[in-house]
């Protein structure tokens, strides 16, 4: 078995118990998961199964987020789940106020990472330094936010605001709930976070748990083919015998109007076999030996 499954994260679910769940489901060890996802958080997890794990990689790198950050509170995790650093009544604090901070958020940010996040810094997670007390400095990196829609104000002593957010990826939205805080005066933190959109799967056709057991029961779940999640690359159709080269691993010429400095699909025949790279116009074999059973 091989593709990808769009699926769709309950709460109280890390990405690797995901993974280990349908490990048991499937009775397929070799399984991956795009773009990791807090426990608390739900929507999509790109998961690819046997050796389409090799292409996650080459997935589009985009998010789109719909989250709710609650002004007033700060947490030690910058979300709900962690212990409360302060909090206090912001009742006055008006949607206009808010709305003209929210515009500092738009673009490329230099943002610096909760101190709870799986990010790896001198070969140690973050949160497992956090977790031990030890303190260590948190190194910015750059992320962009394409899109920052205000979809719902709810006032009261700890008002609450509903985003829509396209970012870039590695881009931490518990970062903008907890940055929004501090720029507002108020703290901030996230009190939920749904992730609509991910390496081009959408939460509009994705898969809880429940849905793909009864696919499963019902001997009716097919993985979504890797060709349906390459879309954004562009593709070259090679002659059979270069084909059969490339797939030993060889280097082969391709086309100059075709080929890109960027990773391309190889076809054969209609049959997708991997993904290839342009080197001097030669198309360099990066997985020679992917080579898909028909879907």
């Amino acid at each position: 078995m091989q593709g990808f499954i769009n699926l769709n994260k309950q709460t109280n679910f890390t990405s690797h118990d995901c993974v280990a769940k349908l490990r048991g489901l499937l009775r397929l060890k070799r399984i991956g998961h795009g773009g990791t996802l807090d426990p608390a958080a739900t929507g999509v997890l790109p998961i690819a199964l046997g050796k389409a794990t090799r292409l996650l990689q080459y997935l589009q790198s985009d998010k789109a987020y719909k989250a709710t950050i609650r002004l007033g509170v700060a947490t030690a995790t910058d979300d709900l789940e962690g212990e409360i650093i302060s909090q206090a009544s912001v009742s006055n604090l008006s949607l206009e106020q808010v709305s003209l901070t929210l515009k500092q958020f738009f673009g490329k940010l230099s943002q610096i990472p909760p101190k709870y996040s799986a990010i790896q810094v001198q070969g140690k997670r973050l949160y497992d330094l956090a977790r031990r007390g030890e303190t260590i400095e948190v190194p910015a990196r750059n992320v962009e936010v394409y899109n920052l829609e205000i979809l719902e104000w709810r006032s009261g002593d700890y008002p609450e605001i509903d985003l829509a957010i396209a970012c870039s990826a590695g881009t931490y939205i518990r970062a903008i709930a907890r940055d929004l805080g501090i720029a507002l005066a108020t703290g901030g933190t996230l009190a939920n976070l749904i992730r609509t959109q991910s390496s081009g799967f959408s939460l509009s056709n994705s898969l809880t748990f429940d849905e793909l057991i009864e696919q499963l029961q019902q001997k009716t779940f097919i993985p979504i083919a890797p060709p349906a999640a390459l879309q954004h690359l562009p593709l070259i159709t090679l002659p059979a015998a270069i084909a059969q080269k490339w797939c030993q691993g060889q280097k082969v010429v391709g086309d100059e109007g075709v080929l890109t400095n960027s990773p391309v699909q190889v076809y054969r025949d209609g049959e997708f076999l991997g993904i290839g790279h342009q080197e001097d116009l030669e198309v360099r074999s990066l997985i020679p030996d992917l080579v898909y059973e028909p879907m």
